[in-house]
């Protein structure tokens, strides 16, 4: 029997379908005391890289991991320990090592996604955690619940949280006959209706912004706080990239778009170029797709600004910015006048996703506050 007191630091899941990642590097080393939320190691995956912050408190006692290898989700990466376990209880702790097995723990057994029905047809979603408050993460244009892979896991330790794919987008239906805000936002309240959701902390990115800014205004007693990421809704200026992404066909036209979203492009991955190709390719998705850009940023402007309808919620309200980001103005995270607003540098408009840290963070504070 191992020592209790020797706790396994082991490859992250980010996401419903993360099966493994390749650790780039230790940002720790053996001998360090580590803190619960501290960033220790960067992992790479099919989808991007990111950093992974350890769960627990402890000394490093063993980095097991070589950098620059791949391991399944939930190999041995790690070891903390006191001071006092001798390197001897380490060496069989990790030479007698057990991989756990998919299906062995709730998450993995319980059903990967969910589905509501609303009046535009069914709508994918993800829920983690079963205590606190409600909690909504809402994507941008031709996003889907994935986005949130950084998100989801580490804002489910205290508070219920869903991520869905907005209609035209992911799994969810590809009807979309009136597109516009209304339409979308009343897709989120009729989600929330049909998951038994009567309240939440509302958090939306990009478009995802403005819907929750719309719904706010629409029905504000089902909007308890607001997080706005890079958020549209709140002035015209508008950047290419909605029409440019509408407009690629293929990865040479897709790539350098796709690299607006990140300070870092080296973020944007061929797996990433891939799998964004392929759900443009999907029935439905490119006439829904054309349809909500044309309605919500024809000529590169935006046509909706709910930001007027809910001036007097600023109090419960924070906006998030990635300095750097070339979708739309970061000046405009001003324009919400009483908001918190916090800009991160070395972000673009995926800040949540490249200082994911940061952002769950002011996400967890926002939502306790």
């Amino acid at each position: 029997m191992s020592d209790p007191r020797i706790v396994p630091i082991v490859m992250p899941k980010w996401g419903l379908s993360m099966k493994e990642g390749t650790l780039t590097s230790w940002l720790v080393q053996p001998g360090k005391d580590i803190k619960a939320g501290e960033p220790i190691l960067e992992v790479e995956t099919d989808k991007i890289a990111g950093e992974f912050q350890s769960t627990d408190s402890g000394l490093l006692r063993r980095a097991v991991g070589i950098v620059g290898t791949t391991y399944p989700v939930k190999a041995l990466l790690g070891v903390l320990a006191p001071p006092e376990v001798p390197d001897s209880a380490i060496d069989e702790y990790v030479a007698g090592f057990v991989m756990p097995v998919a299906g062995e723990d709730d998450e993995d057994s319980g059903p990967k996604y969910e589905w509501a029905d609303t009046s535009l047809g069914k709508v994918r979603y993800a829920k983690r955690g079963e205590s606190g408050d409600a909690v909504i993460l809402i994507h941008g244009f031709g996003g889907d619940l994935d986005n949130w892979l950084f998100n989801i896991d580490a804002l489910a330790e205290k508070n219920t949280v869903y991520a869905l794919d907005l209609p035209g987008h992911g799994q969810s239906t590809k009807n979309l006959p009136n597109p516009s805000l209304n339409v979308l936002t009343k897709s989120v309240s009729e989600f929330m209706k049909e998951a038994g959701i009567t309240s939440a902390h509302v958090v939306g990115h990009s478009m995802g912004g403005a819907i929750a800014m719309q719904l706010a205004a629409d029905d504000p007693s089902k909007v308890k706080t607001m997080s706005l990421i890079c958020s549209a809704g709140l002035g015209p200026e508008f950047g290419t990239y909605v029409s440019d992404y509408v407009a690629a066909e293929g990865r040479r036209d897709l790539k350098p778009v796709l690299e607006m979203l990140f300070a870092d492009k080296s973020l944007v991955s061929r797996q990433l170029v891939d799998d964004v190709l392929k759900y443009k390719r999907l029935d439905g998705v490119e006439p829904a797709l054309k349809a909500l850009a044309e309605a919500l940023f024809g000529g590169n402007k935006q046509h909706d600004l709910p930001v007027k309808a809910v001036a007097n919620r600023a109090g419960d309200t924070q906006i998030i910015w990635g300095k750097e980001d070339q979708i739309i103005p970061v000046a405009h995270a001003n324009n919400f006048p009483g908001a918190k607003v916090h800009v991160l540098e070395s972000a673009g408009h995926m800040v949540f996703m490249e200082k994911a840290n940061d952002v769950n963070a002011l996400l967890k504070g926002h939502f306790g506050a």
